[in-house]
Formats: structure tokens, C-alpha cells, sequence
């Protein structure tokens, strides 16, 4: 990383921590117009560290060997296709596979955030799912929070000596499920019950989500770790060339 990446990169992160603390109490994919600009504001800056490291980690990749822009691209498509399939759950809002596990888990929740945002505004425009306005919030429960703990899960699994074909799929899972925590916590921060605050909220949005997206997150585990045998098997030279291949054989 060179020096003006690093301080673009503490910049960013520090105008996120600000950001970060500004939503009060009062205060999946999240349709336009559904959250108050100031939460839209807030969640897109908040983003931006994120989308910064992404970005030189998507770079470096690629200088690195070219041949990773096939994998790259592959991730991105899978995310786009999975996460178009929608179940309508509440209202302003949607069940949906993400898709994000994958990338997450070959390439790294950092280079995740550029692929989901990327997905995210296609879709906003293209198919009128989610939206430009709630593109932050949208963008960091999908694209950064779900990939960072399918991410972490995965290499804790490894670390574990738990089998990778169910360390792949609790991987994609929970980080699908993890998903949807944030997009409850996002819309209860948004919209805080009378009753029970941001909490009794949380849980309320959390119920209404989960008779779909349970489902939906046991089949993105499978699906995830089908993807990863096919390549495996087909793509032997781009699994190595990142990395994953020689990971696994250590482990």
C-alpha cells in the first residue's frame, strides 16, 4: 500500500467514526426513499473506509496475476444473480440470498464491498431493487458486514481443522443470517417502536425476516459450496493464483 493509500484510506476511516456515532436512538435491500437522508448520509460515509481498502485490495489483486479478474468477475455475477431473487417480506424492505459469502471467502470481505456496491447500484437502477438513497445502508449490511463474518468464520473453521466443505457452508450461512441482523438493526434504528425502542424494534423486524430467510441462507450455504467444488475441479489455476488452493493444502 503506498503512502497516499494509507492516508486516503485513515481519512476515510476517520470521517466514518464520525459518522458512525451520529444515528441516535431515534433514528434487504432497503427500498429509495425508505430511510432518512440523514441514516443515508450516515451509513454511506461509514462505508467509505471500507470501499477504499476494497478497492486497493481488488488492485493489487489484479496486478499481482490478471488471471484473478476471472474469479473476481465470477464473484461479482454470482452476487448479482442470487441477490436479484427476492421473497417480499416487510414493508420497504425484501428477503433475498446475498451471494457475498463466496467472494468473501476466496477473496476477502475488502474486495467484497466494491463487488456488493457495485451489484447494489446496477440493481437500484436496473431493477428497481433497493435503491440510490439507502445505496449505504444497503451496501454495508451486504456487502461488508455479512462478508466480513463469513470471512472471519470460515478461516476460524480452518483454524479448527473443522471439514471445508461445512466450514464453506456455515461460512455463506451466518453470513447471510448476519446480514439481515444489520438490516433490522438499520431499519429499528430508523424507525424506533413506541413501546420498546430500537430493541423491541429490532426484534420485531428480526421475526418477520426469519420464516424466509432462514431457508434462503441454508440454500446459499449449499449452493456456495457447490460453486467452490465446481471450481475446484474447473478452475485449478485461478483457485492457486489467489491463494485458496494453497491455504486449503496447509490446512
Amino acid at each position: 500500500m503506498t503512502k497516499k493509500e494509507k492516508i486516503l484510506l485513515k481519512a476515510s476511516i476517520a470521517l466514518a467514526a464520525v459518522f458512525a456515532v451520529a444515528p441516535a436512538s431515534n433514528a434487504m435491500h432497503i427500498m429509495e426513499g425508505y430511510l432518512p437522508v440523514g441514516y443515508c448520509v450516515a451509513w454511506g460515509v461509514i462505508c467509505l473506509p471500507f470501499l477504499i481498502a476494497g478497492f486497493i485490495s481488488l488492485k493489487n489483486r489484479i496486478r499481482e496475476n490478471r488471471r484473478n479478474m476471472t474469479l473476481i468477475a465470477m464473484a461479482g455475477a454470482f452476487i448479482f444473480v442470487i441477490s436479484s431473487l427476492k421473497i417480499p417480506s416487510v414493508t420497504g424492505s425484501c428477503s433475498h440470498m446475498t451471494g457475498t459469502g463466496l467472494g468473501a471467502i476466496l477473496l476477502g470481505p475488502a474486495a467484497v464491498s466494491v463487488l456488493g456496491i457495485i451489484v447494489l447500484l446496477f440493481q437500484a437502477v436496473l431493477l428497481a431493487h433497493g435503491g440510490l438513497t439507502t445505496l449505504g445502508a444497503n451496501t454495508f449490511s451486504m456487502a461488508i458486514a455479512g462478508p466480513f463474518v463469513s470471512f472471519g468464520l470460515y478461516h476460524l473453521c480452518r483454524k479448527l481443522k473443522v471439514n471445508s466443505r461445512v466450514s464453506i457452508f456455515l461460512a455463506a450461512f451466518l453470513g447471510d443470517l448476519f446480514t439481515y441482523c444489520v438490516t433490522s438493526i438499520q431499519l429499528a434504528l430508523a424507525y424506533p417502536s413506541e413501546a420498546g425502542g430500537v430493541g423491541a424494534s429490532t426484534l420485531k423486524f428480526l421475526g418477520v425476516f426469519a420464516p424466509t430467510q432462514l431457508p434462503l441462507a441454508v440454500i446459499e450455504g449449499i449452493l456456495t459450496v457447490v460453486i467452490v467444488i465446481g471450481l475446484e475441479t474447473y478452475a485449478v489455476p485461478e483457485l492457486k493464483s489467489i491463494g485458496f488452493l494453497r491455504e486449503k493444502e496447509a490446512k
